[in-house]
This record gives structure tokens, C-alpha cells and sequence, in this order.
């Protein structure tokens, strides 16, 4: 048998969307993950970004499990001398719901540019409202 390696001239993206309303986080997120990294189709190739485009709507809805509203913390540092800055889940459902989505599904994609060319292609959506119609994207069942 011979190994076929597919060129990025055959590569198919189609455009799903996902309704994150009442979805547990994690569970969620390593579905769109999947997507994203075109693991759900046979032809796929470790080294090549051959994923589809996700779009997230309802994002603030998203479900967490336990005690984790108030004991979640997100760290990012502003990139001056003690800028550390914690963030637990609760603000950040309130000030910027889309970012609780984004870090997840970015945590498990690859580390590295793969990773990032993939992660591209996620659009999320904090209400129910996206301006990709005009993709035509089809619903993803979770």
C-alpha cells in the first residue's frame, strides 16, 4: 500500500455552527477542538491544518460544573514588572463571555503554529446573533 499525503489544494472547510447554551465547558470545547483540527475526517494529517471554521453562538450561556463560577481563576500578565493579573470565572462571564470559550478550546489545540493557524478559524459569540449567514453553516450536534 502506498501512504497519500492530501495537498492544501484538496483540503474541503466547511462552516459549522455551535450553540453553546447549556453545554458543559470542557466537553464542549474538546468537540469544537476536534473541528477545528479536521480529526473528524478521514483523510486527515497530523502536520496540516485541514479543520473547519466553528462559529460559537450563546457563549455567556456556556455551563460550568461544581464551584467553579467562583473558584476558576484565568492569569494573564500585562508584561510589566509584578503585572499579573487574576481574573475569576464570574467577571469574566460578565465582562467578556467569548474569552471563556476562546481559552478553553485554545488550551486544546497544539502549542505551537499549528495551533494558531487553527485557531483562527473559531468565532465566538456571546448572544445568538453572528454575521456568517452568508457561509450557509451547518448546525453541529453535540
Amino acid at each position: 500500500m502506498k501512504t497519500e499525503s492530501i495537498k492544501q489544494a484538496d483540503i474541503q472547510r466547511d462552516w459549522w455552527i455551535a450553540d453553546a447554551e447549556g453545554q458543559t465547558l470542557g466537553r464542549f470545547a474538546s468537540r469544537v477542538a476536534t473541528i477545528l483540527r479536521g480529526k473528524h475526517k478521514p483523510n486527515f494529517t497530523p502536520h496540516m491544518d485541514m479543520g473547519d471554521f466553528v462559529v460559537v453562538v450563546n457563549a455567556d450561556k456556556i455551563r460550568v460544573t461544581g464551584n467553579k463560577e467562583n473558584q476558576k481563576t484565568y492569569f494573564r500578565h500585562t508584561g510589566y514588572p509584578g503585572g499579573g493579573k487574576e481574573t475569576d470565572l464570574a467577571h469574566m462571564r460578565r465582562t467578556f463571555p467569548e474569552r471563556i470559550v476562546e481559552q478553553a478550546v485554545k488550551g486544546m489545540l497544539p502549542h505551537n503554529r499549528l495551533g494558531r493557524q487553527c485557531f483562527r478559524h473559531l468565532k465566538v459569540y456571546a448572544g445568538s446573533e453572528h454575521p456568517h449567514t452568508a457561509q450557509n453553516p451547518k448546525p453541529l450536534e453535540l
